[in-house]
C-alpha cells in the first residue's frame, strides 16, 4: 500500500492564488510568491506544496517556464509538488466568476484536457511531482462523465509517467462523502482525494462568494459541535473506499476563513489534525497567503506556531 509520508506528500501547504484564481498579469505572477516563501514553508515542517494552475497560464509565452521555476524552487528547499489543474477549458469549480462550462459534454474540451496532462507527464515524469487531475468537480450529474474522463486521462498519463502519483477527487467539490462513488482503474500510485471545509457554516462564515451560507451569520467554535467524532463520521466512507482500493486518502484543501478568530481557527485545526493523524490521512492546508484563508497572514501570528506543529 502507498505510504505518502515516505514519498514526501504527507504535510503540505497550498500556493493558491499564484497561478490560479488571479488576473494572470506579470505583476501577480512575479510578486505574489517568492523564494523566501518556499523557505518559510519548509521551515514550518511541510514536505510538499500544492501548486494550483489554471490552463490560462499554459497559454502565456512564459507559462511553462514559470511552472518549471516553481517546481525547481520547491526542490531547492526539499519540497515536493502536487501539480493541480485548477481550471481546464470548459470547466471551473467557481461558476460565479469564471463562466466556464461544457467540459463534461464536449469532446474537444476533453481532448484539450488530455493533452494538457500528457504534456505535464512528459515534462515532469522524472521529478517528485504528483498530478491532481482537476480541482473540485461540482455537480453530481457530472459523475458518469468524470469517471470516464478520469480513467482515460490516467491511461494517457501512464504512457509517459508510469510512476508519478495521480490524485482524483469526486463531485460536490471533492467532498469526502462522494469519494465512494469514484470508479477508477487499479493503479498502485493512484490516490483518492478530498477537500474539507466542514462545517461550511463555520469555516466559510462571512464568505461573499457563495450562496451556500448566510454571510451575515457567525458561529463560534464552542457552539459548532465540531469534535474528532464529527470528522471521523464525515471521512468514514472515503477511508473505506481507499482501503477497498488498496490505496490512501489525501485532503488537498482544508482551512478556515479569516473572519474567524485566531483561537477558534486553532481549535478547528487541532481537531481535524487529530483525525488526520489517527487515520494516516495526508493533507495540504489552504492556503499559504491571502485568498481569505492565508496561513502566513498577520492575523494568525499569535497561534501559528501551535497550528503548524502538525500541519
Amino acid at each position: 500500500m502507498l505510504n505518502l509520508k515516505q514519498k514526501g506528500f504527507y504535510k503540505g501547504i497550498n500556493l493558491g492564488g499564484w497561478f490560479s484564481q488571479c488576473d494572470y498579469t506579470a505583476e501577480r505572477l512575479n510578486d505574489f510568491i517568492h523564494e523566501k516563501d518556499f523557505e518559510k514553508i519548509a521551515a514550518w515542517g511541510a514536505d510538499h506544496v500544492r501548486l494550483p494552475v489554471d490552463y490560462n497560464i499554459l497559454e502565456l509565452e512564459d507559462g511553462w517556464t514559470r511552472i518549471d521555476q516553481a517546481i525547481a524552487l520547491a526542490r531547492k528547499y526539499h519540497l515536493n509538488t502536487v501539480l493541480d489543474l485548477h481550471k481546464t477549458p470548459g470547466f471551473s469549480f467557481d461558476d460565479y466568476s469564471e463562466n466556464e462550462n461544457g467540459f463534461f459534454d464536449d469532446k474537444a474540451y476533453q481532448e484539450q484536457f488530455y493533452q494538457i496532462w500528457e504534456n505535464f507527464a512528459k515534462r515532469y515524469h522524472n521529478q517528485p511531482v504528483a498530478f491532481e487531475l482537476l480541482n473540485e468537480v461540482t455537480d453530481q450529474s457530472y459523475l458518469p462523465a468524470w469517471n470516464r474522463i478520469a480513467c482515460t486521462c490516467i491511461g494517457r498519463i501512464r504512457k509517459f509517467a508510469p510512476e508519478n502519483l495521480i490524485l482524483v477527487g469526486s463531485y460536490e467539490n471533492n467532498s469526502a462523502r462522494t469519494v465512494q462513488y469514484l470508479d477508477l482503474p487499479e493503479d498502485e500510485n493512484l490516490v483518492y482525494n478530498m477537500h474539507c471545509y466542514e462545517p461550511l457554516k463555520f469555516t466559510h462564515q462571512g464568505a461573499y462568494w457563495t450562496s451556500a451560507i448566510n454571510p451575515e451569520e457567525r458561529f463560534a467554535f464552542s457552539e459548532s459541535h465540531i469534535t474528532p467524532e464529527y470528522f471521523e463520521n464525515l471521512f468514514a466512507a472515503a477511508i473505506d473506499k481507499a482501503r477497498e482500493k488498496h490505496t490512501v486518502l489525501y485532503c488537498g484543501e482544508y482551512g478556515v476563513i479569516n473572519k474567524v478568530s485566531p483561537e477558534d481557527t486553532l481549535s478547528w485545526f487541532r481537531t481535524i489534525h487529530e483525525v488526520f493523524e489517527k487515520y494516516g490521512i495526508a493533507r495540504c492546508a489552504w492556503s499559504y497567503k491571502e485568498m481569505d484563508f492565508g496561513l502566513s497572514d498577520a492575523r494568525l501570528n499569535s497561534v501559528r506556531d501551535e497550528m503548524i506543529k502538525n500541519l
